[in-house]
């Protein structure tokens, strides 16, 4: 199997400013999707670096909003981050692939007992974080409801 891909693919979160990159913005990219560069957090930086090609991401709009609102794949693996000259950043690149029915707001996952523990909760700050395969799916059964 070629470096970059997993026979199943991991889950991640993406947050964003929609003042700044908004979920709009990111479907407007198309196919060939955009850098999530600006990542100025090591352990952030480390989840980027441990994607695959293929791997999912929910893309949640913070600040006002605080919902998930789509649903994004990483298509390239992490590589050096354009927006600085810095070689200590790494960014991936995604691509929308489809909105949610209906945004799972952050009041919703934390009142769900099943997300209780998901880093959105515990670790709100975080810009790139992983998510489990039943949070994954929890918040997917939320967003349908």
């Amino acid at each position: 199997m070629e470096p970059g891909y997993r026979l199943m693919a991991a889950h991640w979160l993406f947050k964003s400013e929609p003042s700044v990159w908004s979920w709009t913005d990111q479907v407007a990219k198309g196919d060939q999707g955009e850098e999530w560069d600006g990542v100025r957090n090591y352990q952030a930086r480390n989840f980027m670096r441990a994607m695959a090609i293929g791997d999912l991401g929910f893309f949640y709009h913070s600040q006002d909003q605080k919902a998930v609102v789509g649903i994004v794949e990483v298509c390239a693996l992490a590589h050096p981050d354009s927006s600085t000259d810095d070689p200590r950043w790494d960014c991936v690149d995604i691509r929308a692939k489809a909105a949610l029915s209906r945004p799972a707001t952050l009041a919703q996952v934390k009142d769900n007992p099943a997300l209780a523990d998901m880093a959105l909760v515990k670790s709100p700050r975080l810009s790139v974080q992983p998510v489990t395969p039943e949070e994954w799916a929890e918040v997917l059964r939320m967003a349908e409801a």
